[in-house]
């Protein structure tokens, strides 16, 4: 019981951490397209609070529910001298906005580092209650 500040802000490191490899991997594959020449699609993480019950104790924990394609329309640019490029002359471009991926990498390193200042907080706590305990 005395730990369950800790786990809740892990819980959060965690997901954070998900949320930056996700955005890392949208940029690098900003102007990606697969075998078949269609363009990558953006991802996004789907996060879910989580009630964990133990006793009388309640605590909510955050997870990744599950990781979906933004359905956004691709980008489209003229360039009728590129093989992928349809009759119109215009080829299909991954959904990723670099300035929005960066954007939520940097929320995404904020809300870790709230959580680590929380965790920190939590264990220096423990700390001086044990320190407390042995005088």
């Amino acid at each position: 019981m005395i730990f369950k500040g800790l786990e809740i802000s892990l819980s959060g490191m965690l997901a954070q951490r998900v949320r930056i490899a996700v955005a890392s991997s949208n940029l690098s594959n900003a102007r990606s397209v697969d075998e078949n020449g269609s363009p990558y699609r953006r991802k996004i993480p789907i996060f879910e609070s989580v009630l964990v019950k133990e006793g009388s104790l309640k605590l909510y924990r955050v997870k990744v529910k599950e990781i979906v394609e933004d359905p956004s329309p691709f980008k489209e640019e003229y360039d009728p001298g590129n093989p992928l490029a349809d009759k119109r002359g215009y080829v299909k471009l991954p959904n990723v906005d670099p300035l929005r991926e960066m954007v939520d990498v940097m929320s995404a390193i904020r809300s870790y580092e709230a959580n680590l200042t929380a965790f920190n907080t939590n264990k220096r706590m423990i700390l001086d209650a044990v320190e407390l305990l042995k005088a």
